[in-house]
């Protein structure tokens, strides 16, 4: 099995437990060196914070873990898109590579700010794009 589609089943397996408590479907995971350093979800309804991205928490999990500011050795997956926020940050800590699923044509960096990653971080979108959209499109039908 390719290792993108792996990694990003584990970030889709986040996605599903963030649903499950109510929040946006959006998981991530970070490897570094071959191993899972962090794996998260949303979290901005549970802690009432607009920039608990899954995102967000997963570059404090993945900085924890290795001590340091910079994740250039580091992949990220993540479900959706990054938005401008996000991919801000992910510029900042100097992401090696990002892999996402689905698109995000309302709210994704590509809209508002396509050069705000890192000039070095490579990007793979398109994985499970499909799986990651399906989760999105029913948890935003069932809350309507």
């Amino acid at each position: 099995m390719n290792e993108d589609i792996l990694y990003m089943k584990q970030a889709l397996a986040e996605a599903r437990l963030a649903a499950e408590r109510g929040e946006v479907p959006v998981g991530a995971v970070v490897v570094c060196r071959g191993r899972i350093i962090a794996r998260t979800h949303n979290l901005t309804e549970t802690l009432t914070d607009v920039t608990a991205h899954a995102e967000m928490q997963a570059i404090t999990a993945a900085a924890g873990t290795l001590g340091g500011k910079y994740l250039n050795e580091c992949t990220l997956y993540v479900t959706v898109e990054p938005c401008p926020m996000c991919a801000g940050a992910l510029g900042w800590a100097q992401l090696g590579r990002l892999v996402y699923g689905a698109d995000d044509p309302k709210r994704g960096y590509h809209v508002y700010a396509p050069g705000v990653l890192h000039p070095k971080t490579t990007v793979t979108r398109g994985v499970l794009a499909d799986e990651a959209g399906t989760l999105m499109t029913e948890f935003f039908r069932k809350r309507r």
